[in-house]
């Protein structure tokens, strides 16, 4: 089955280079938006099996949809990855504690991304 990768981010550059890699190098599809609030309505509208998740982002950040995606029995067990261009040693600790499959640190390497995605997730 085809794998289907929710990107939420809110620079339109980066979510169509992750869409290009995702679909032309991984052969999955890939849902982009651009809020938090939009991801959480997809993440429950379509079956997802992995969630990019930018941290930085306005109105709602990444942490915040994390723990609506968390609060959700519905959406709970998705791995998420973390996208965040800045990791200050005090974001280590916090990403520590939290239930993520993993963090890519932008800029991403175009030609690794997916197979970033399948490590962390388990699908190599």
């Amino acid at each position: 089955m085809n794998k289907r990768i929710l990107v939420i981010d809110d620079e339109e550059s980066l979510r169509d280079l992750a869409s290009t890699c995702l679909e032309d190098l991984g052969g999955w599809e890939a849902i982009i938006v651009q809020s938090g609030q939009e991801g959480l309505l997809k993440a429950q509208e379509y079956f997802i099996d992995v969630i990019l998740l930018d941290v930085s982002m306005p109105d709602m950040d990444g942490f915040q949809v994390y723990e609506k995606i968390k609060a959700n029995p519905k959406t709970q067990a998705i791995p998420i990855i973390l996208l965040t261009a800045k990791v200050l040693p005090d974001d280590y600790k916090r990403f520590a504690q939290l239930d993520i499959a993993g963090i890519i640190t932008k800029p991403f390497n175009p030609l690794l991304i997916c197979e970033q995605i399948a490590q962390m997730v388990g699908w190599s």
